[in-house]
């Protein structure tokens, strides 16, 4: 039988993926456009805001169906974790918008060193990869999709310390490059982080296991 709050809770559904796919355009084009030394920091800050306004009206909704309906145990559980995805969402917007502004600060990553433009190019395909990940598994309840992401992460943290050790033994450390590469490498293993505790929350709203994915 279908229950009053099930429609608020598919209403919710709806936001979180539309959040997702916002983010996704976001992440997607900051990184584009730091690779290319395109300045696009006002789209990606339009962008951002946006997000936070969705994330925003996600909460709200969410306070409502608390508040109006006295959700069941199931219901709180898929509420929370919910909550827990928009706040994830919304810092994939905020890390576009760093990457972004660094790239606006100190220029592209289209003049450093061909090893830095490639490695940056290889962590950015599996992050953004991550990202569809954890927006696919939401859509469409993916436990299997959500857990594979598992694999990816463990990509992407190697990369981030292989990085860092690479950039030691042969970059100056007051170079712009360096300085540059390094907050977006940063920033692309964080966003990669989020991907995977959305779909820690996935798994936890289908099947009310909490895993741990990373």
């Amino acid at each position: 039988m279908r229950r009053i709050i099930d429609s608020g809770l598919e209403e919710l559904s709806v936001i979180l993926c539309r959040i997702g796919d916002a983010t996704y355009n976001a992440v997607s084009i900051s990184l584009r456009s730091c690779s290319t030394g395109t300045d696009n920091y006002t789209q990606i800050s339009d962008l951002s805001m946006t997000i936070a306004s969705m994330a925003e009206k996600a909460e709200n909704k969410a306070f409502e169906l608390i508040a109006r309906f006295q959700p069941v145990a199931s219901d709180l559980r898929t509420i929370k974790s919910y909550m827990k995805i928009s706040n994830d969402f919304a810092r994939y917007g905020r890390y576009a918008l760093d990457i972004s502004h660094i790239c606006q600060r100190m220029g592209g990553l289209d003049k450093c060193e061909a090893w830095i433009i490639d490695y940056i190019a290889i962590m950015s395909e599996k992050v953004l990869r991550m990202v569809q990940t954890s927006i696919s598994a939401l859509k469409n309840y993916d436990v299997e999709l959500a857990r594979s992401i598992s694999n990816i992460e463990r990509e992407v943290d190697k990369m981030y310390f292989e990085f860092l050790d690479r950039l030691v033994e042969t970059a100056s450390t007051t170079n712009k490059c360096t300085i540059a590469s390094v907050l977006v490498i940063r920033y692309l293993e964080r966003i990669a982080d989020h991907a995977v505790y959305i779909c820690e929350s996935l798994v936890y709203v289908v099947t009310g296991e909490q895993v741990s994915l990373g």
